[in-house]
């Protein structure tokens, strides 16, 4: 059956990646971004969003009701990411991460949703992460804002158990996109060359699984699969084997042991 979706952030990388693969199973999808100059030569209709201004995204959602009548789904994917110590982290770049990864999203979800529960039916899916599920050394505020969207799909879920309307987390491990370049790193403010060389190394370990990662097609192919099911699940995992597994070894595991084998991986010893 042909839906009308709303995709966030398709200018480039998973988004993109999701609104072309739902546009090719005949769908209506609408594709945002901040700037249309960012999306071109698309089959999708580009729409003019920014997740972190209200007065945009009501504009956008009524351009969108007042040609389809109706929204049937809502792709929450527009992020950013944060790379930074912790234990140095500026609270106005905190803010920043999360205005757009987690208000974006309940910015989002708040307007589209009071349309859904009148027509009783929809759907809501929002892109998290593995990060979500487990914190990332300086990766921090990026995980905590996946983190909040984790118990804010979870509280949402349940709140809408009588509308008929679907609430779905994806979650992605690492994929080659353009997020890697556009992640912003925060310069290293203390003086310690061994926490210096620790946060070097995280990031440059990051970077290097991203850049091996998978191409974002998989995560538009199951999405277009949880557009179709008629009792989608509450989650999905989606990326290399040896990612997808964490959650899991990290219930089974020593809270400490498991810190422990992230830790090696990122290069902190």
């Amino acid at each position: 059956m042909k839906k009308v979706i709303l995709v966030t952030g398709a200018s480039s990388g998973i988004g993109l990646a999701c609104a072309n693969a739902l546009q090719a199973k005949g769908h209506i999808v609408y594709g945002s971004a901040r700037n249309l100059n960012r999306i071109q030569s698309v089959s999708f209709k580009p729409i003019e969003l920014d997740v972190t201004n209200d007065a945009s995204v009501n504009n956008a959602l009524s351009s969108i009701i007042q040609a389809e009548g109706k929204l049937d789904v809502l792709v929450n994917n527009a992020g950013n990411g944060i790379a930074g110590a912790a234990y140095a982290m500026p609270v106005d770049n905190a803010k920043k991460q999360f205005e757009v990864n987690f208000f974006g999203v309940v910015r989002m979800c708040s307007a589209v949703l009071p349309g859904m529960i009148e027509n009783k039916k929809g759907l809501i899916v929002n892109m998290s992460s593995l990060a979500g599920l487990f914190g990332l050394p300086y990766q921090s505020m990026y995980s905590a804002s996946k983190y909040a969207i984790e118990g804010y799909s979870q509280s949402l879920r349940m709140e809408l158990r009588n509308t008929g309307i679907k609430v779905v987390v994806i979650n992605p491990g690492d994929f080659k996109t353009g997020f890697t370049q556009s992640r912003e790193k925060l310069p290293f403010t203390i003086t310690n060359s061994k926490l210096q060389s620790e946060y070097n190394a995280a990031v440059a370990s990051i970077e290097k699984d991203e850049s091996k990662g998978q191409s974002p097609d998989m995560i538009a192919n199951k999405l277009c699969k949880i557009v179709d099911a008629s009792n989608p699940s509450h989650r999905y995992l989606v990326g290399a084997l040896g990612q997808t597994i964490a959650p899991t070894l990290k219930s089974i595991l020593p809270g400490s042991l498991f810190e422990k084998l992230m830790n090696d991986h990122y290069g902190i010893k």
